[in-house]
């Protein structure tokens, strides 16, 4: 059987064209981030994955209710607007946060491959979700970034013993992408006045 990293949807492949970023292309690449995560073992990403879960599932339910003026994020949030909701965009917003944490922890994993992976989660938690948090959930999600499992546990979990090279490509590219999107959308955002990431 193919290492997981090599059958999940990539945010490399999520279409972004003039009219947005595709919005089911997209959920399904998110879906296979937290599938991703849920290979280290229960726990270990929680405060990640049901934050991420949570907010896929808001975005889904805002999609199939309103699948036909929303097939890219862009029209989804118009839409859910349009109508009077903010619900499917407030999740969206965090969604985007999410998984700009999870993208910036691990560029920094592959541009500083001497730092501890507790310390590229923590930077990256601390420039990207700190500010939005209370001081209770700051504390709670800095245990749990003292958690997280050596660098090299985390990549032999990840790519399940599959071709190494061929997973720092693939993970380069995915990142490549997940960072484009994030990037298009925290400018949708902050400049529709939507919300910001």
């Amino acid at each position: 059987m193919a290492p997981y990293f090599e059958t999940v949807k990539s945010f490399a492949d999520v279409q972004i064209t003039d009219a947005g970023v595709n919005t089911e292309e997209f959920l399904l690449a998110s879906d296979g981030l937290v599938a991703m995560f849920d290979l280290l073992g229960a726990g270990v990403f929680g405060f990640v994955q049901s934050d991420i879960k949570s907010n896929i599932a808001g975005v889904r339910e805002r999609y199939n209710a309103t699948q036909a003026s929303s097939a890219t994020l862009e029209d989804l949030v118009r839409c859910d607007h349009a109508q009077g909701s903010r619900e499917g965009t407030k999740c969206l917003v965090r969604l985007i946060r999410g998984l700009a944490f999870t993208c910036l922890a691990l560029q920094t994993t592959q541009s500083e491959p001497a730092l501890s992976l507790h310390v590229c989660f923590r930077r990256a938690y601390d420039g990207v979700l700190r500010h939005h948090h209370t001081f209770v959930v700051r504390s709670v999600v800095t245990l749990a970034i003292r958690a997280v499992p050596r660098r090299d546990h985390f990549y032999t979990q990840i790519s399940q013993g599959g071709d190494g090279d061929k997973f720092e490509t693939e993970l380069r590219r995915w990142l490549v992408g997940l960072d484009a999107i994030v990037q298009h959308m925290r400018v949708f955002l902050a400049d529709g006045g939507y919300g910001r990431v």
